[in-house]
């Protein structure tokens, strides 16, 4: 029997760990993280996964599964065939035992998508749907978070608009104090063993997201490295980052001694 929320949250904390790969899930969940949220391409900051990864998942964890619905990598105003590609997508992960979904989506002026963000929670009920970084491109992050709580969202996952949560945490702190419980602010965005006793303590969050990665060296015996199989900025071809049971035990342990 997998343990539920009220559960983890008895902790008085939930650690959300992203992973593209099952190893990094088995990991996460050996860790004692309390939620995943799964995505393909984490270097593009994480895309929609197969349906195939979800079900293989699935079968080897036992804690909430939340689903990446992003088309695309690059900004989050989408077209109408993107936004078909969105629907057909949350449909399937649905189908196929996502626990939750994570989407969000913004207008060419840098606010919430409201219309199109209606539309696809209405696609995705019942499953609790977080919306993701794309709030940290906002132009006003008070009104979108006002938006996010009428839409409905259950969460929100910020780094608080800056290049990591800790650069964002008075920012995280501030949405802590408008959300008033009405939605659950979730910092992420470079936390690590280093910096998250500070991010908990100073934004009054019981939630954070991380990926906990380390780098493992390819299994592969014969190397070509003269090619590559993405654009230049890719990641190097003989290293895997996977989740790391080590840094989620510690992540956990640190979490568990702040709150």
């Amino acid at each position: 029997m997998n343990r539920s929320r009220s559960d983890r949250m008895a902790e008085g904390f939930l650690m959300e760990v992203c992973v593209d790969s099952v190893e990094s899930a088995v990991n996460a969940e050996r860790g004692g993280a309390g939620r995943l949220e799964l995505c393909s391409s984490l270097l593009e900051g994480g895309l929609t996964p197969s349906v195939g990864l979800l079900q293989v998942m699935k079968q080897y964890v036992k804690i909430p599964i939340y689903v990446m619905i992003r088309p695309r990598g690059g900004d989050f105003l989408y077209s109408d065939q993107e936004v078909e590609v969105m629907r057909r997508d949350i449909e399937l992960m649905k189908s196929h035992g996502a626990d939750g979904l994570v989407m969000g989506a913004l207008t060419e002026d840098g606010r919430v998508d409201t219309e199109l963000c209606m539309e696809l929670l209405a696609a995705s009920r019942p499953l609790p749907v977080t919306f993701h970084r794309a709030f940290d491109m906002v132009h006003d992050p008070a009104v979108a978070l006002e938006s996010l709580v009428s839409l409905g969202f259950q969460r929100l996952l910020t780094s608080g608009c800056d290049s990591s949560a800790l650069e964002g945490l008075p920012l995280i702190k501030r949405l802590v104090k408008q959300a008033k419980g009405r939605i659950t602010i979730m910092p992420g965005g470079g936390i690590t063993e280093r910096n998250l006793q500070r991010i908990l303590e100073g934004s009054g969050t019981q939630e954070f997201h991380c990926s906990a990665r380390s780098t493992r060296d390819s299994a592969m015996k014969f190397r070509n490295t003269s090619v590559t199989m993405g654009a230049s900025f890719s990641a190097p071809e003989y290293g895997l980052k996977v989740a790391d049971v080590s840094k989620v035990r510690t992540l956990n342990a640190i979490a568990k001694n702040t709150l």
